[in-house]
């Protein structure tokens, strides 16, 4: 007896971006702000605060275009995190010592201060240099899972 093998192609199916199905249009509509999961897991490692955070991820929810740098005011900022504007100064200035933020102040038509606008080169920079030390982790893991589910003949470890 022959023994035949057939292989059936599934359909592809198209699936809607996961945080659509979680959030609806209508919601997402309104704008969506990407901050890597590195971030997010880093920010003690990263030495910020909450309010730090919150500030990074503000800025990170103006900027839209790598080329244009986002520019909301201090005022802006302490009204959506409900806090006054000298406290996003003074964190700020920390994010700034810290390298996160780069502030360039910026001069209206007539000649005023208008809004700054804040650099995240920093924050890009510090984040992708975290990013290898989740990729190993990550990796472990997925050995970690191999040696526990597969047979002993097709682990990673045999094949080496």
């Amino acid at each position: 007896m022959t023994e035949t093998t057939e292989t059936v192609e599934k359909p592809a199916i198209k699936t809607e971006a996961s945080h659509k199905t979680i959030w609806g249009d209508k919601v997402i509509s309104h704008g969506y702000t990407a901050v890597p999961n590195v971030m997010i897991r880093s920010q003690h490692r990263l030495g910020v605060n909450q309010t730090q955070m919150m500030i990074l991820i503000q800025l990170l929810s103006y900027w839209f275009d790598k080329e244009r740098v986002p520019f909301p005011s201090k005022k802006e900022l302490a009204d959506r995190l409900g806090l006054r504007p000298k406290t996003i100064q003074d964190n700020m200035k920390a994010l700034e010592t810290a390298g996160f933020v780069r502030r360039e102040q910026i001069k209206t038509s007539y000649g005023d201060w208008g809004s700054n606008r804040y650099h995240l080169d920093g924050l890009v920079k510090r984040i992708k240099a975290l990013e290898p030390d989740y990729e190993a982790e990550k990796e472990a893991r997925k050995q970690a899972r191999e040696a526990v589910e597969l047979p002993k003949g097709k682990r990673q470890s045999a094949k080496k």
